[in-house]
């Protein structure tokens, strides 16, 4: 995609392994800016896992939005039942985060990881049986990862996951504050790439995000470092360079859009 659009939103993978390998090193405080090393408090929810214990239709595309809904997933109560957020207005036009069934949504985004543009960044791409095993994988958790479609106009065009960044291995590599809510997306259709559509979505799922999670703010992403369009598509929607990370499987931009710099950038 050109620098204004996400068509690479395919660098926005996930972190694929919770250790950091040989020669791997994690962000240091001189790394991020000031603002970012002072809140090194480890989340209620974290400690309260590695304790064992429990943590705490107006038009025709909105329609058919609601209708991918009818079967929901897991439980996401961690992610403030990212399902329920419904549609929002966007100046591409009424999109919804949709979670996934497998069974419905399995074929379309295992097409799309088996797209070279997609696959060279997600590395999903092979037999519908891996992308499979990366979805159940989320499933069947305790709903700090949310997988979703991305449903435009009614049109399923993108996948999403929605994630407690504080909660995952990615806060390992960064000074994580509670609530930290991350962003992976991929545009999988090719036709809807290199027309500034990712920034715009990005933009108004990250305040979307933030007005649908009160505790949250600020929304983190980590696209891979050579994936410059997807990073320029990052900053075309508000968010803000922080740091460059080494994680496990790649050298990442952390990429921030904070609840107090949103009227701003």
């Amino acid at each position: 995609m050109p620098p204004t659009d996400a068509s690479a939103d395919a660098g926005t993978a996930p972190v694929t392994d919770r250790s950091p390998g040989p020669g791997e090193n994690k962000a240091t405080p001189e790394d991020t800016d000031a603002e970012d090393t002072l809140d090194l408090r480890l989340p209620s929810e974290l400690i309260a896992f590695l304790a064992g214990e429990e943590p705490e239709a107006d038009s025709p595309s909105r329609a058919a939005a609601s209708r991918l809904t009818a079967v929901r997933p897991v439980p996401d109560d961690l992610l403030d039942h990212v399902g329920d957020w419904g549609p929002t207005d966007t100046p591409a036009g009424v999109f919804q985060l949709v979670p996934v069934h497998v069974e419905r949504d399995l074929p379309l985004i295992g097409r799309w990881m088996n797209d070279p543009a997609v696959a060279a960044f997600w590395q999903l791409d092979g037999s519908q049986d891996v992308t499979e095993q990366h979805l159940k994988a989320q499933l069947a958790g305790d709903g700090r990862s949310v997988p979703c479609l991305g449903v435009l106009d009614g049109t399923p065009m993108s996948y999403w996951e929605i994630y407690r960044a504080d909660l995952d291995s990615l806060a390992r590599y960064y000074p994580a504050r509670p609530h930290d809510t991350g962003i992976h997306i991929l545009i999988g259709d090719i036709a809807k790439r290199g027309q500034g559509l990712g920034s715009t979505l990005l933009r108004s799922v990250a305040n979307f995000v933030l007005d649908r999670r009160p505790a949250c703010a600020r929304v983190v992403a980590e696209p891979d470092i050579r994936n410059t369009p997807s990073v320029a598509a990052f900053l075309n929607a508000g968010f803000r360079f922080a740091a460059e990370v080494d994680l496990p499987a790649k050298r990442a931009a952390l990429m921030m859009r904070d609840r107090s710099l949103r009227h701003l950038m």
